[in-house]
């Protein structure tokens, strides 16, 4: 995108760690060494307990990282890394023109993103006499959760993975069947 002269390329990466997004930046840089600033924005894990960084690399304070930032936020989209790299054309934007710049420059990077749900998942080891397992087994595949090794002797044992919201359901199942469980 050209803006007064000015060229703003922006991208995308996913990443879950400060050290992948700071890895990222340092790619950015290198592969653009002439570029007047590399400025991001990055928002990692879950929004209640989220990890979040921006910098403007040079630009007056305030004028970029923190709108790339907050048009992540208003995506709500997390585990992602936003960069615009910028060629300064000649002419100055002013605070209120490089806000606008680079917000839209983060805007159209993340127009088209296809988001994937991050589902966090359990896994629990069950312990349960022969008669059970139907039904555990017909548990499971109501609540989406996957079996693992079965191993067949005395009992059942059974290794399930499950996402962690219905972990308090397979609980009470467990209490009132009386199956053993156990977390790794």
């Amino acid at each position: 995108m050209v803006i007064n002269k000015s060229r703003f390329i922006a991208w995308l990466r996913p990443v879950n760690s400060r050290e992948q997004a700071l890895a990222e930046v340092t790619l950015a840089r290198q592969q653009y060494p002439d570029a007047s600033h590399h400025c991001y924005a990055y928002l990692l894990g879950e929004p209640a307990s989220a990890q979040a960084a921006m910098n403007d690399d040079g630009e007056p304070s305030g004028t970029a990282g923190k709108p790339i930032f907050n048009v992540i936020q208003h995506k709500a989209i997390s585990d992602v890394l936003v960069i615009v790299t910028r060629y300064f054309g000649g002419v100055k934007l002013g605070a209120g023109g490089l806000v606008r710049a680079y917000a839209a420059a983060a805007e159209a990077v993340l127009a088209d993103v296809q988001r994937v749900e991050h589902v966090p998942l359990q896994t629990v080891m069950l312990e349960m006499d022969f008669p059970q397992e139907q039904r555990l087994r017909h548990w499971a595949d109501q609540h989406d959760a996957c079996l693992g090794e079965v191993i067949y002797g005395q009992l059942v044992s059974l290794t399930l993975t499950l996402p962690e919201q219905h972990l308090h359901a397979l609980e009470t199942l467990c209490a009132a069947e009386r199956i053993a469980l156990q977390r790794p």
